[in-house]
């Protein structure tokens, strides 16, 4: 850099103009093929697994389901794996062939896309391509004004799809906490899915908490969509589903209600979360094992209800804190292991899902950022399709917080900038740059056209985070993080409106007991 610079003298009152047109400039939102990170980006860069440790789980997987099996299917899941080619034992365990799986692979789904109700928000799963957005059953909330937790409410996750709804980076919307204000079960899963579509035009997750809940659920939801053809034609709402009890159990309800899914047209996400040195072994391999072991028993009954039915494998063990028997999902061990399993999807080349951006911390603080960018950083570079628990999610999925989803956009921009990954061409090289500049040129690279050119279209700028120098932060009272955030949320949740079109609405609240 020449000496001669002086990089903190102020700007000439006659450039200033162009700098406020150009503030002005970056201020605006940029067009999709302009901007610097995306939904979709592709990852896969990071590798925790040889090729030979892949073929080594693959083998153990499919050695676990021919010969243990998976205990408690349901009579109709028996009948319907069984026809498929499952071996029911006389102890009541399923076991699969290795033909069985591999003809499963053969017709599973490929590069499947999770639709919103605005296309502009179409999530296209296919190779490494890489989303991040929230998910979770919280059943708190963490008030970040008070330093204080409370029940969730239905109220809070209308608020958490509004926000989602605003953020650049959080792609999705995966109902993130558990509505405690509503005693019945069927009015919960109700009014959580009116709650979800009329904050945010993402995609949405769901789950129901008994089978009888599916048709009812379905009813509202093509209500929404204008039908039940034109659900099935863009299936806007996928049903988040546990099919399994770890280890190597099928959960008997989730079972019919994910049969109950797939033939309503609603895609399923195969969720097995074992807990590492509990439901699953300690080692980071093992708890992989049987994970991927789990979500192929999962595959196969998908496949044999509707091949080629959309479903994403959800792998998705957690780690656990040995000492204390206390989850740890913001360790480098669930990185690790959330790593591993987008690794396996790649392996398959299936549209997978797993954990990551959860934090232990009680509080968004220093402990929760690094928890957070630990293993959102790891799932992406791994290659995730779905990074589920990305943004809010607190005290071991036990509290959600609405100003940590918003940082948590941030931080997502952040890791899916390393996700892109860096791009070297002739272009990009600048040799041109270096001659231009050093070769009678001003001797640095401070507004050159290149440089402003490449401005937003190769940098992430935070939206909170804070590159004041100190004298500029003194200037400005001496802005915290957090507090930035709050008022965000305030402002979000001011002008937010409700996103079903008043008509639909009306007819819905006329149907149904909706809470907000």
């Amino acid at each position: 850099m020449n000496p001669n610079v002086d990089l903190t003298a102020k700007p000439k009152s006659r450039r200033s103009g162009g700098r406020a047109a150009r503030t002005a400039q970056r201020a605006a939102p940029l067009a999709d093929d302009l901007r610097p990170v995306r939904p979709g980006l592709p990852g896969g860069q990071y590798k925790p697994l040889t090729n030979a440790q892949v073929l080594q789980i693959h083998e153990a997987a499919l050695q676990a389901l021919e010969t243990i099996g998976l205990a408690d299917a349901p009579q109709s899941g028996i009948d319907i794996m069984v026809q498929a080619g499952a071996v029911l034992g006389e102890d009541g365990r399923l076991r699969y062939p290795r033909s069985l799986v591999e003809d499963t692979l053969a017709i599973a789904a490929r590069d499947i896309t999770l639709h919103g109700r605005d296309a502009r928000y179409d999530l296209n799963l296919s190779g490494p391509n890489v989303h991040f957005g929230t998910a979770g059953a919280a059943v708190n909330m963490v008030d970040a004004e008070t330093n204080s937790y409370r029940e969730s409410t239905t109220q809070d996750l209308y608020d958490a799809a509004r926000i989602t709804q605003s953020l650049e980076n959080v792609h999705f919307f995966q109902r993130p906490m558990v509505c405690r204000d509503i005693v019945d079960n069927l009015e919960m899963d109700l009014n959580t899915i009116y709650a979800s579509v009329a904050g945010t035009k993402k995609h949405i997750g769901t789950s129901f908490s008994d089978p009888s809940h599916v048709a009812p659920c379905l009813e509202l939801i093509y209500q929404i969509a204008g039908g039940e053809a034109a659900y099935r034609e863009r299936p806007f709402i996928s049903n988040t589903n546990c099919f399994v009890v770890p280890p190597m159990k099928f959960a008997t309800e989730s079972c019919e209600a994910m049969e109950a899914c797939i033939r309503g047209g609603m895609p399923v996400l195969l969720l097995s979360a074992g807990m590492a040195g509990a439901t699953a072994p300690s080692t980071i391999a093992g708890a992989i094992t049987q994970a991927v072991a789990e979500c192929l028993a999962g595959l196969v009954y998908v496949n044999a209800i509707a091949p080629g039915h959309p479903a994403v494998m959800g792998t998705w063990p957690f780690g656990l804190d040995l000492r204390t028997g206390a989850m740890s999902v913001g360790s480098g061990e669930q990185a690790l292991l959330t790593a591993g399993c987008a690794q396996m999807h790649r392996f398959y080349n299936l549209p997978g899902g797993a954990a990551a951006g959860a934090s232990d911390a009680k509080l968004p603080d220093m402990q929760a950022g690094w928890e957070q960018m630990c293993s959102n950083v790891m799932a992406g570079l791994s290659g995730l399709n779905m990074v589920y628990e990305a943004a809010g999610m607190h005290a071991s999925l036990l509290g959600f917080c609405h100003e940590s989803l918003i940082l948590g956009d941030d931080l997502i921009g952040q890791a899916l900038r390393c996700v892109r990954g860096i791009e070297v061409t002739d272009e990009t090289l600048a040799l041109d740059q270096l001659a231009e500049v050093c070769l009678g040129g001003p001797g640095h690279y401070l507004g050159t056209d290149k440089t402003l050119a490449l401005m937003q279209s190769d940098f992430v700028y935070p939206t909170l985070g804070n590159r004041m120098s100190p004298k500029e932060w003194e200037e400005s009272d001496r802005p915290l993080l957090l507090d930035q955030a709050i008022q965000r949320k305030n402002e979000i949740l001011a002008t937010a409106g409700n996103l079903l079109a008043a008509d639909i609405d009306q007819a819905i609240r006329a149907k149904y007991n909706i809470v907000i």
